[in-house]
């Protein structure tokens, strides 16, 4: 038996940068770090020789080909793995639309777990390669690779995307616990609302031509962010989180909507400093950014919605047992 853990993200910087129509043309950059909620697959081997799979609808099949769930039909292929297994995914979270990474999570754990299944060890840098290959060179997502690469290596980086199509990880390691200071200014909520990302991104890559600039000034805040953090300058770095959540909502036209800017709003008139909708947006998690002593004016607020405490994390996709 295998089973792996690999954390989902919270991006906070450069979201969108990462997508090949604009880093083909220029750099994208992203500023994204793990939190302590996973996901958890555990693979072992079948007691009948056939494919067994319990995750959000469990399947039992033949044959790789039937496999109706896309990244793990995908991974089985790409692994080679063709029956005697059975495969269990967990998650900490809502599985629809979570706008923390989900889909790149899974696709990353069951690269892990597979391999290990197969006695192979793979670096993270290769496990994130690869899982960007299904979800959007096999399966044809319009995703970027920002999540693929966080939820492999882990902790806060910048994630540089090359127009060679090289990606390069940088650890965001300044001289205090930058972890725990942001945990301390940090809420999040689950609106309750599940979304599919791709029709919000689809529109995304069609615009980007007329939002590249947005994006380029969405890309220049993770310097920006840097030097805050640099400087521990906590208050700075929630209001360029204030300013990014203006840019994003240009991307596209469903990123936000009435009732999510009607939340923000009470959100600030609570105290909250800035706040944005994570992942792709139009639902999922609500990220608070506020001082500490506005947190309970802020739940009170938000009291309809379903906070999710969480911490960072440092490890990024991990092996916890191999049998």
């Amino acid at each position: 038996m295998i089973i792996t853990r690999t954390p989902l993200r919270i991006s906070f910087f450069g979201g969108g940068t990462d997508i090949e129509r604009f880093w083909s043309q220029e750099d994208g950059c992203v500023l994204s770090c793990t939190i302590d909620k996973y996901i958890y697959v555990i693979v072992k081997e079948s007691y009948d020789g056939r494919i067994h799979i319990r995750c959000f609808e469990d399947e039992s099949v033949d044959s790789v080909d039937e496999i109706k769930h896309d990244l793990i039909r995908e991974a089985m292929r790409l692994t080679g793995i063709k029956n005697g297994i059975e495969i269990t995914i967990l998650s900490d979270i809502p599985h629809t639309g979570s706008g923390l990474g989900s889909s790149s999570s899974l696709t990353v754990g069951l690269l892990n777990a597979l391999y290990a299944f197969k006695g192979i060890e793979l670096k993270k840098d290769a496990l994130a390669q690869l899982a960007c290959d299904i979800e959007i060179n096999i399966l044809g997502k319009p995703i970027g690779k920002q999540d693929q690469y966080i939820a492999a290596f882990g902790g806060m980086r910048v994630l540089t995307f090359k127009s060679n199509g090289n990606v390069e990880v940088q650890a965001v390691e300044p001289a205090y616990d930058i972890y725990k200071i942001l945990k301390d200014h940090l809420l999040l909520f689950y609106t309750g609302v599940g979304r599919k990302a791709e029709g919000i991104l689809e529109e995304q890559n069609r615009l980007i031509n007329n939002t590249r600039p947005i994006l380029r000034e969405m890309k220049n805040q993770v310097a920006k962010a840097s030097d805050i953090i640099a400087r521990a300058d906590i208050k700075g770095f929630g209001e360029l989180m204030r300013e990014g959540w203006i840019m994003k909502k240009q991307l596209a036209s469903e990123i936000s909507n009435s009732w999510i800017n009607e939340t923000i709003e009470k959100a600030y008139a609570a105290g909250a400093l800035a706040a944005k909708i994570t992942g792709a947006g139009g639902g999922g998690f609500l990220l608070i950014f506020c001082e500490p002593e506005f947190h309970d004016s802020v739940r009170n607020a938000l009291g309809e919605l379903k906070e999710f405490p969480f911490s960072f994390e440092r490890q990024g996709s991990t092996k916890l047992f191999l049998n």
